[in-house]
């Protein structure tokens, strides 16, 4: 499975008064997840944008079924679930340290030529190391 997993600690400006991760964060936690899992195959968005290609987010949904809490070491799971000629798609599911999913989501981006802001397949060289085994 193409699956990475990063651990996050839940900060206290992340929080509402109740000590909740506010909702809002929750798409901050994916981009880290989705950041660490190009890292892992070697790519980083810093030079992808140097090579001149964007990955903007054009779909992102959340399914909230628990609470994350101030303090909590969060663990979450970045899933490649599909691939096309432009597109790129995750699943992203958090837990917590009791081993609770807290939190699902799914996102969409589109790889972009940053020149023309127009949808591009990516390059051969990016695509081995997207396909590059773990």
């Amino acid at each position: 499975m193409n699956c990475h997993q990063v651990q996050i600690r839940v900060r206290y400006s992340e929080t509402d008064q109740m000590r909740v991760v506010y909702h809002g964060n929750y798409a901050q936690y994916f981009e880290v997840g989705r950041v660490e899992w190009l890292r892992n195959k070697g790519i980083s968005y810093r030079w992808m944008e140097e090579s001149g290609i964007m990955l903007p987010v054009v779909s992102l949904t959340m399914n909230y079924k628990k609470s994350a809490r101030y303090d909590e070491l969060l663990t979450l799971k970045t899933i490649l679930k599909k691939q096309t000629s432009v597109r790129i798609e995750f699943d992203y599911e958090l837990y917590n340290e009791k081993e609770e999913l807290l939190t699902t989501g799914n996102s969409v981006l589109v790889f972009m030529d940053m020149k023309t802001g127009r949808p591009i397949a990516p390059p051969l060289y990016l695509l081995e190391l997207l396909n590059r085994m773990e």
